[in-house]
């Protein structure tokens, strides 16, 4: 009994991480070869503790898997185009979701400022 248990565990488990992983690149373009020659600058670890965390439990999922399609933490270049939309629009995107994202970035308990922080962290621009 235990055993079938640990497998149902272990097999629920993976679908998650699957279903999650996936949700990060639907609808998003692909990454075009002059974005990927082009690699992100080195990011520093997040200076505020609470933006650390979520970055490492929810955002880092799809923010620093350069499969997922997501523009990456550290990448500039590929933030811009989002940062220039100005904060109202970046917050609606990740609060309602858009594209491959999901809503709420999968951090349910963040709050506008929590995603302001992190969004500027990665990006590496303030949001106007």
């Amino acid at each position: 009994m235990n055993k079938m248990r640990n497998t149902l565990g272990a097999a629920l488990a993976a679908a998650a991480c699957s279903l999650v992983l996936s949700a990060c690149g639907k609808g998003a373009a692909p990454a075009t070869p002059a974005a990927s020659a082009t690699p992100p600058t080195a990011l520093a670890a997040p200076a505020d503790a609470k933006v650390a965390k979520i970055f490492g439990s929810t955002c880092k999922s799809c923010h620093a898997v350069p499969a997922s399609g997501a523009p990456q933490a550290g990448d500039a270049q590929a933030w811009a185009p989002r940062v220039a939309q100005g904060k109202d629009t970046v917050l609606n995107h990740i609060i309602n979701g858009y594209k491959g994202m999901p809503p709420m970035g999968m951090c349910m308990q963040c709050s506008e400022d929590d995603f302001v922080a992190v969004t500027e962290y990665m990006s590496g621009a303030k949001l106007q």
